[in-house]
């Protein structure tokens, strides 16, 4: 009888604590964040204004600008752990559509939620990479305003930036600053450039705690185009540039310091 008792003593005894440490246990839920993307343009370091204020770049051209539409897509978070998390504004829609005119496209609430912790930098891709930038990729406006003649490669502008300059003549010329797939030779060419190009931006490390909302600015500055490497002259290269590559290959060589962030 007593060994009976023993064990029943013993078995209470294990269950009890076996209660008391469950009893404690918490499952943790981790509630990821969110980015909401925010775009802009400037000139001389103030928001880029349209049709009015006349503005002079590095080669002392004096030149408005009516109009921007462009492309960014393939937006990268890169984290300190390695792991690279790819912005959607919907389910498998990486590709931005920013127009100067649609306020609808200034700002984008991403769909995918986003894994609280430390992020390295940002990185995306100017316009829209070759491997996807075909015909038919859009079919509704405004994207499918966008479309590239097909006698040049197809697919969309990269970016398309309209306005005038004061030339030589004191004559004001439109110019049509627009990059999309380059040819060899026009009209009928035997090779095509992709002109999109990535940009990874400069200080855009950042951190996002659990169920916070993190705005990413991400700013093209207009001033930038027309700089470095190549000093951008309207009087050398006149208003049109989208049959020439080497025009082409100038303005994405300068775009690369175009973009900058601003994270809070």
């Amino acid at each position: 009888m007593k060994r009976l008792s023993l064990i029943v003593n013993i078995c209470i005894s294990f269950l009890l604590i076996f209660h008391s440490g469950c009893k404690h246990d918490k499952i943790e839920t981790i509630i990821p964040g969110k980015v909401k993307l925010v775009f802009t343009q400037t000139a001389d370091g103030m928001s880029l204004a349209y049709d009015s204020i006349h503005y002079l770049n590095a080669a002392g051209n004096e030149f408005l600008v009516n109009e921007i539409q462009y492309f960014i897509s393939d937006i990268d978070l890169y984290s300190s752990s390695g792991i690279v998390t790819r912005l959607k504004r919907a389910e498998s829609q990486d590709v931005y559509y920013i127009d100067s005119h649609l306020s609808s496209t200034w700002t984008c609430n991403v769909a995918d939620q986003i894994a609280p912790g430390s992020y390295d930098s940002i990185a995306f891709t100017f316009g829209i990479n070759g491997t996807k930038n075909k015909t038919g990729l859009f079919i509704n406006p405004p994207e499918v305003n966008m479309f590239w003649p097909d006698i040049m490669g197809g697919g969309y502008h990269l970016i398309k930036m309209n306005g005038s300059w004061l030339d030589l003549s004191n004559q004001w010329q439109p110019f049509n600053f627009h990059i999309g797939i380059g040819t060899d030779t026009f009209p009928s060419p035997t090779i095509f450039y992709d002109n999109s190009f990535r940009v990874h931006l400069p200080g855009s490390s950042f951190a996002i705690s659990e169920n916070t909302i993190k705005t990413i600015n991400i700013n093209m500055n207009i001033d930038s185009w027309f700089i470095t490497p190549h000093l951008w002259d309207w009087n050398v290269t006149g208003g049109a540039i989208m049959q020439y590559q080497g025009l082409m290959q100038m303005a994405k060589e300068n775009g690369q310091d175009v973009f900058s962030v601003n994270i809070n």
